[in-house]
């Protein structure tokens, strides 16, 4: 038993390595979150001010600073590369599928249903998927994780090991209140409470809960009175802009009906989402057991509360899927071990059937209608991935009982190799860095820098490591920044551009990063001087303009 639980952790280490870490420097980074995460954590590793975030030279208070701490962190020990940009969401996701494994020994002490818990979270392709993308989501995931492992933790323990959980809890509160902000004191509460009060330990909770609110405040609050010293306006925009607005504002972003999150967390869970429906209906007929009971509270209540909110985001759902993990493990073991196979079959077969399906549809676009125009190697490893995807899944169909964990290899392909398996122009219009990177030295050597995309322009920035990027006739998300005093002049109206162009040539080369795809981006490209060495990449073009007589 001890060697298979050593083969199983051995495996799950392996599997990290090669598809969570080893694809993380193959591809550019994607807009729009990737190269602003990138930048912001770049500025704040030069410029030496950690405290209030800003975006290529401008105030950008839409998140705390402790995310972009850990992703400057990764850049100052592995480079300002793409590992280095990205390493915080791996490790953090990582760490995540170690709390599944630990928490799973703790509540079933059952080494299949330890290891089924971490595979089956590791592989779920949202899961796996934002691993490798450089943003605050796996983080937060991370430190919402923490917390309710810590909670368990502190209901199951006693003496110290149950006032060093509730310190736990404290420092996860505080590091993920850093990180997004008041959710991750509201999420342990409306999780915490219902089910004390089912456990009836509510004063057990009274007694213990402020020393985890002294400890996350301990935490946080060193970062709190330094950027509200440095940036006093930064709390009411947070506050208003970033939490009231966005839960209940008739404008908020990203807003969407309520059942946004009910198909997504269907999606999230592939290639296992034909197990939800046994899974749930098993949770449910023995919800009586306190561990049940918990994952379902911290299953449902956040999937509630997130869903009466206006602005939703697919991420968002992310510390819902830890729970849905072991819920998933504890029924697929127990069906194993009685011989149900029913779910699994129907599983493997669909996925199978899906992948084939997508199979046969890019065999017949690429043969009428091609997809890759001479791109061998992008459409061999979509076959690989497609291929791998249907032979995975197959063999679940065929042998659930020895290949019940074969769909995470088919999981791990699609989200290791499917970036490079995308089309050329696909990858290259999402992931301008590269093709920044590829006139790197020319775009360096230029006195001012223009672009009237900020996807783009924050691309632009990381790869030169400059923040005086002005933006002809885009700004969007940064009107906030552009406000302030300091801030004039970055912004090129339609009207303004021959004057600054005239301005800017008469100081230096000046270039150019443009995306040409819709009308009023061609309009914008018209209204630039002709006489610039021109480079072009699907819909981006790189400008450089020489230096003009005074």
């Amino acid at each position: 038993m001890i060697k298979a639980e050593q083969r199983n952790i051995a495996l799950l280490v392996l599997a990290f390595a090669a598809f969570y870490l080893l694809p993380l420097g193959f591809h550019g980074l994607w807009i729009p979150d990737e190269t602003r995460y990138a930048q912001i954590s770049q500025e704040m590793l030069h410029s030496g001010h950690w405290a209030a975030p800003h975006f290529m030279g401008l105030r950008y208070f839409e998140k705390p600073a402790a995310g972009y701490w850990l992703i400057a962190v990764g850049q100052a020990i592995f480079g300002e590369n793409l590992f280095g940009v990205r390493i915080a969401s791996a490790l953090s996701s990582g760490l995540s599928v170690v709390l599944a494994y630990w928490l799973a020994t703790r509540m079933w002490n059952d080494p299949r249903k330890s290891f089924a818990s971490a595979l089956l979270f590791m592989s779920f392709v949202f899961i796996a998927g934002q691993a490798g993308y450089a943003n605050l989501d796996p983080q937060f995931t991370l430190w919402a994780n923490l917390t309710l492992v810590g909670f368990w933790c502190a209901v199951h323990s006693s003496g110290r090991a149950r006032l060093g959980a509730w310190a736990l809890i404290g420092l996860a509160c505080g590091m993920g209140f850093m990180t997004k902000g008041f959710l991750a004191w509201a999420l342990p509460v409306m999780i915490a409470l219902p089910y004390m009060l089912w456990q009836r330990r509510v004063g057990e909770l009274l007694r213990y809960g402020p020393l985890a609110v002294l400890i996350a405040i301990v935490v946080s609050l060193p970062w709190v009175l330094t950027v509200h010293a440095q940036e006093p306006d930064f709390w009411r925009f947070f506050f208003w802009h970033e939490h009231v607005r966005r839960f209940a504002g008739a404008d908020a972003q990203h807003a969407e009906p309520w059942w946004f999150y009910l198909p997504l967390l269907v999606v999230s869970c592939l290639p296992w989402a034909v197990l939800l429906p046994v899974t749930f209906r098993q949770a449910w007929q023995h919800r009586r057991r306190p561990e049940i009971a918990f994952l379902l509270l911290w299953l449902l209540v956040p999937l509630a509360f997130l869903s009466i909110s206006n602005g939703k985001l697919p991420t968002y759902l992310l510390p819902c899927l830890l729970p849905v993990a072991l819920l998933m493990a504890d029924g697929l073991i127990e069906r194993l071990r009685q011989r149900q196979l029913t779910a699994l079959r129907v599983n493997g077969w669909l996925n199978a059937a899906a992948g084939l399906l997508g199979l046969l549809a890019l065999v017949y676009l690429q043969l009428k209608q091609p997809l890759y125009d001479h791109e061998p190697l992008h459409l061999l490893l979509a076959l690989v991935v497609l291929t791998g995807w249907c032979a995975s899944n197959a063999l679940q169909g065929l042998r659930p009982m020895k290949y019940w964990a074969a769909p995470a290899l088919g999981g791990w392909l699609l989200v290791a190799l499917l970036p490079a398996a995308l089309p050329y122009d696909v990858v290259h219009n999402k992931t301008p860095d590269q093709f920044v990177l590829a006139h790197q030295a020319q775009l360096a050597a230029s006195t001012h820098l223009l672009s009237n995309d900020l996807g783009a322009a924050s691309a632009l920035a990381w790869r030169l490591n400059r923040t005086d990027v002005s933006f002809f006739n885009t700004w969007n998300e940064l009107e906030y920044g552009l406000g302030y005093p300091d801030a004039q002049g970055r912004e090129v109206t339609l009207k303004r551009i021959n004057t600054w162009m005239t301005k800017a040539r008469s100081e230096g080369q000046v270039g150019v990063v443009m995306r040409g795809r819709s009308d009023e981006e061609l309009r914008e490209l018209e209204l630039l001087p002709k006489d610039a060495e021109r480079f072009d990449e699907g819909n981006l073009i790189i400008l450089i303009y020489p230096k003009t007589a005074p």
